[in-house]
This record gives C-alpha cells, sequence and structure tokens, in this order.
C-alpha cells in the first residue's frame, strides 16, 4: 500500500533535498561548494551571460554571496576533482563520477559508428588528426586546433569540423575537459592525459551504474515520477524503471501518490527513499537559474508549484511573455515571482528588465524580494538597482527599493 503526501508535503520534501532547509555559511569556500556538488551531483552549464552564468546560481540560491573566482578555482583545479560531461545537459561534475557514465559514452560511440553515413564516419580523418593534435599539444581550446587545421592542411577542413571532431570525443569520453579559460573556453584534453588512471580503470556495468543514478536522483528529488528520476540525468525510460524496479524491491524506494500528481485523468505513480522525512516547514529565499534542478523540468515545477514557466532567450522579443533572461523567485516554499535580470556591468547596475508576481504571494513578498535583489546586486558588485516598466510587481518593486526607472528593452 502507497503513502498519499499533500503537494504541500511533497513541495517542502523536494526543496529539503535540493538543500533549502540549510542555513547559508557566513563564508562559502571550497570545502561548501564541494558539498554542494555532491549534494546536487552536477551544475548545468549554459553559455548565456546576461545576468550570470547559470552554474554560478544555483550555488548562490543556497549558500549565499560568495566570490565567482573561488567556485572557478574548485572547477578548474588541477590536478581535477570536478569536470565536464552530459549528465543532464553539459554539465560539472565529480570526475570520480565518470565511470558511472561509461556505459552511456560507449552507446553513444556505437550510434554514431553505425551508419556508414554519419558524421563521426565520413569525418574519420578529422577526428583522427584532432587524436593526434591532442596528444602531441596536451590541452588545448579549440581554437588553437582550428588554428593549425587551417595553417597546416590549407583549409581542407572547416573550423567546424574540427569543434565537432572535439565535441565527439568528448561525447564518446575519449576526450576530457582540463578546465576553462578565463572567457569561458573549454580547454580540452585527450582522457589519459586529464583523467587519474584509477578513475579510467573503474569499471561500472551498465546496470549497476543505471540503479545509482536513479538511487541519487531520488535523493536529489525527494520525491518524483519516474519521467523525473529519468530527467535528473537524462536516463533512458526502459533503464530507469528497471532500476526503480530494484531499488523498490530492494527497500530504497517507496512508491507514494502526491495530491494532484496526474496525467490523462489518471494518478501519476512516484517513489521517494524510504528513509525520507517530511519537513514541518521550508522558509527559503533564492533566485533561481532556469537550469536549477528545482524547475529545470518544467512540468514538475508545476506540479509542486503551480508555476508555469518557460524560459524566452529564444523567443522572438515580439512574442516574449516574460522577458529575456527570466528567473523564477523562492520565497518561503513558494515560487511567488519571476524576474527578468540584466547585469550591466560597465555602469555597474543591476537592472530588472520587469518583474511579474504570483497569485500566492504573501503580505511580506515585496519586502523579501527587495531584501534579496539588493543582496544579489550586491554578489555580482552592482552599486545600484534601476527598475523597468514591464511586469505587473514592477512597480511595487521599484517603489519598495526606492529604484529609478528605465525603459525596458
Amino acid at each position: 500500500m502507497s503513502t498519499t503526501l499533500s503537494t504541500d508535503a511533497a513541495r517542502r520534501i523536494a526543496l529539503a533535498a535540493q538543500g533549502f532547509t540549510r542555513s547559508q555559511p557566513p563564508s562559502p569556500g571550497t570545502r561548501h561548494f564541494g558539498g554542494l556538488l555532491d549534494r546536487l551531483g552536477i551544475l548545468q552549464i549554459d553559455s548565456v551571460n546576461v545576468f550570470a552564468r547559470s552554474h554560478y546560481l544555483p550555488v548562490f540560491a543556497r549558500l549565499g554571496s560568495y566570490s565567482p573566482g573561488d567556485l572557478d578555482a574548485l572547477m578548474h583545479a588541477r590536478p581535477a576533482s570536478v569536470t565536464e560531461w552530459w549528465g543532464h545537459e553539459a554539465t560539472f561534475m565529480r570526475t570520480a563520477d565518470l565511470p558511472l557514465w561509461r556505459w552511456k559514452m560507449a552507446r553513444l560511440q556505437q550510434r554514431d559508428l553505425a551508419d556508414e553515413d554519419s558524421w563521426a564516419n565520413t569525418h574519420a580523418g578529422v577526428i583522427e588528426w584532432v587524436r593526434s593534435e591532442l596528444a602531441e599539444r596536451g590541452p588545448s581550446v579549440a581554437q588553437e586546433i582550428e588554428t593549425d587545421a587551417e595553417r597546416g592542411r590549407s583549409g581542407w577542413w572547416e573550423w567546424s569540423d574540427v569543434k565537432r571532431a572535439l565535441e565527439t570525443l568528448f561525447r564518446w569520453g575519449e576526450v576530457a575537459t582540463a578546465g576553462r579559460t578565463s572567457t569561458f573556453q573549454r580547454r580540452y584534453a585527450l582522457a589519459e592525459q586529464v583523467v587519474p588512471r584509477e578513475v579510467r580503470e573503474r569499471d561500472v556495468s551498465e546496470s549497476d551504474a543505471v540503479r545509482e543514478l536513479v538511487r541519487r536522483a531520488a535523493v536529489r528529488t525527494g520525491v518524483a515520477t519516474a519521467s523525473d528520476l529519468a530527467d535528473y540525468h537524462r536516463l533512458p525510460t526502459a533503464l530507469t524503471m528497471t532500476a526503480i524496479h530494484e531499488l523498490e524491491e530492494a527497500g530504497e524506494l517507496n512508491r507514494v501518490h502526491v495530491d494532484g500528481w496526474r496525467r490523462g485523468g489518471r494518478p501519476l505513480a512516484a517513489w521517494m527513499p524510504s528513509e525520507q522525512r517530511v519537513p514541518r516547514a521550508v522558509d527559503a529565499h533564492a533566485i533561481l537559474s532556469p537550469f536549477d534542478p528545482v524547475v529545470w523540468t518544467r512540468d514538475r515545477a508545476e506540479r509542486l508549484f503551480d508555476f508555469h514557466y518557460r524560459i524566452e532567450i529564444y523567443t522572438p522579443r515580439h512574442k516574449r511573455v516574460h522577458g529575456y533572461y527570466v528567473l523564477p523567485v523562492l520565497i518561503g516554499d513558494q515560487l511567488v515571482a519571476r524576474v527578468d535580470l540584466k547585469n550591466d556591468r560597465a555602469a555597474g547596475v543591476l537592472r530588472v528588465q520587469s518583474a511579474w508576481k504570483q497569485a500566492n504571494i504573501g503580505a511580506d513578498t515585496v519586502e523579501r524580494l527587495t531584501t534579496l535583489l539588493r543582496a544579489t546586486a550586491e554578489w555580482q558588485g552592482n552599486e545600484q538597482i534601476s527598475v523597468g516598466i514591464r511586469g505587473d510587481f514592477s512597480d511595487a518593486v521599484a517603489d519598495a527599493l526606492g529604484a529609478p526607472r528605465h525603459e525596458t528593452e
């Protein structure tokens, strides 16, 4: 017989699993960053830097103000305890976890090579040349190898071919990252050049790896459907279901139902770790990245928070509803608003391009949001906040901040 949870309980469980019941340390440092990475498992990477790069935001949301340079030092240190791979989308993760992904790397390579007309087969010469270049020169950014290709091959290959070869080898696990440059370019290296031997030689079967990844996803989500668990690490549905049943039989997962979680008129089955407890309360305050695990599965965010969320970066300006880089605002245990932020670094201004409220805001929402915006501006080194004219919450936020206004782009 399964347990039934209210949506409120499920929401508190989910936020606690993501670290939002923990107090923020006064001076976050390497130990806290490492602990947070272990808790979340992965930090999603995105190139958009209109406010701040996406992997910095989950850390700020949970730990409070910190130096991004200190986080960079952990992410790009040598020898590397942190690496990159496709653990959800492109993500930072623990180097020691790479063996859990070798089965998927092998699947991707087999798929690419099975089709004789695939890019990998039709550009085998580029791939082999890139291997030899990395073997000779060591860790390099794509542009350095592309320049060699342009000079040494008389333009036989497009620069994009070299980059694609690097990414193909990276996807297969033959190439790994050797940190990033100050302009956030990935530095590529052969795996044997940067991944410790014990990590490269550790063998984990596909079934064991998937089961461990599903186990971790269950802990990191707190309560989740099968599709939620599969999505956390982008696992195949069939393999995820097999792992769920194995973990359920072993007594590690319990089947539950959450009130209101339905699809096609039918209740959705969900699971949570057998030792999971329901927090009495969650009193968080955070601005979330579009790629934060709390909201990256949009359907789950809607089930937990009744919050319909879509990122509008790729939407034409005239069709955007809320703005370009809209971030959900978490206060208490609810998503109560969204703000479109832009970091005007040259002027030292945090620009709140627009602000929008949910129906469930509390009496203290404006005060808590303005406190959060001030802390966010300070974290980013901004001396001033300006509020745009768009959004049904912008006037209240501007008044509470005593902020100047600007025309929203």
